[in-house]
């Protein structure tokens, strides 16, 4: 599922969102009075002239109890709202699975989330549409049992592997391919494209390749050309502060080349596995994150907004260009 993100100039963006146009149209956010007993309010999230959402609700604010019901005005026969009571500026949205976050630009009451589900009728074949609105202090008192954000069925994985590989990683219960990887050691493959990939290093490797920063730097940027990218380690950031074991080179000169790497290249993350098997283990994993989270379509309300105000969806790297082995 995308995620779609406004910010004000000068803020770093949401984590994994997207930024919108700069075009200096804000994005802001509306509630109006209705005069109606059921949805006394019109809550509604708009870029300029044009409206992203509009939902009919039943509070002003979720409280204590988690959940303000939520019904979207789909065409004009809903009468129009009769006063503004509050605009306020906002400062990111973003999708994470059937959930919408928004961040809004004031002090308190800033955070909440659009839960979108499709539930089947009882007596009969079809769905129906259910929106909750939601805060993050109503669910931490209501507690609800934790789930997680992309969808629960765990597809079979397809997974590419370098044919540069010797003593490549095992990966039981997937779909394994040997292909010439432009970058990285291992990707999930996504209609035979790299929607993640794996760059493995061992702790000779790293060690080696941080005596010569340039080259590295140069891995990481074209790891960063793929969707979701990682560089996983098979050993411990510990094994790195160790002045006896990172020779010729400096404990110092180590910790310093590691955090120069997360700081130019935040689009791929590094891991410290601790050894090979935990390093499989966290690659499969975020593996079947990424594919779950590609199998979770959006709601078409979603779906349409994304498109109207241009945030893409993360496609695979298509500029990868791979060839099997």
């Amino acid at each position: 599922m995308d995620i779609l993100a406004q910010q004000r100039p000068g803020t770093m963006p949401a984590a994994g969102s997207y930024n919108l146009p700069m075009d200096g149209t804000s994005t802001v956010w509306v509630l109006e009075t209705t005069g109606q007993e059921r949805f006394p309010y019109r809550l509604s999230i708009r870029r300029g002239e044009r409206t992203l959402l509009a939902l009919r609700v039943q509070d002003r604010w979720p409280g204590g109890s988690g959940n303000v019901f939520c019904l979207r005005e789909r065409d004009d026969s809903w009468p129009d709202p009769i006063e503004e009571i509050e605009r306020v500026a906002v400062i990111s949205i973003g999708r994470l699975g059937k959930r919408v976050s928004i961040v809004l630009d004031r002090p308190r009451r800033r955070r909440c989330e659009l839960l979108f589900l499709k539930k089947p009728y009882r007596n009969r074949e079809g769905e129906f549409e259910q929106i909750f609105w939601q805060t993050e202090k109503g669910l931490r008192e209501r507690r609800p049992r934790a789930r997680f954000v992309a969808a629960r069925a765990s597809p079979v994985l397809d997974v590419a592997v370098s044919s540069n590989e010797k003593f490549a990683w095992k990966f039981p219960g997937c779909r394994v391919v040997r292909m010439s990887l432009p970058v990285g050691d291992y990707a999930l493959l996504v209609d035979g494209l790299p929607a993640a990939v794996v760059e493995r290093k061992t702790f000779a490797n790293l060690v080696r390749d941080l005596s010569d920063l340039r080259a590295i730097h140069h891995t990481l940027a074209e790891l960063a050309t793929c969707p979701a990218a990682a560089i996983v380690v098979e050993a411990t950031y510990a094994d790195f502060l160790r002045p006896e074991k990172v020779r010729p080179l400096t404990a110092a000169y180590t910790s310093r080349a590691l955090a120069e790497i997360a700081a130019l290249h935040p689009g791929v993350q590094t891991v410290f596995a601790g050894n090979r098997k935990l390093a499989v283990a966290w690659t499969r994993a975020f593996f079947l994150a990424v594919a779950t989270q590609r199998r979770d379509e959006p709601l078409p309300v979603v779906r349409e907004a994304l498109v109207e105000y241009g945030a893409a969806s993360p496609q695979p790297a298509t500029e990868f260009r791979i060839r099997r082995a």
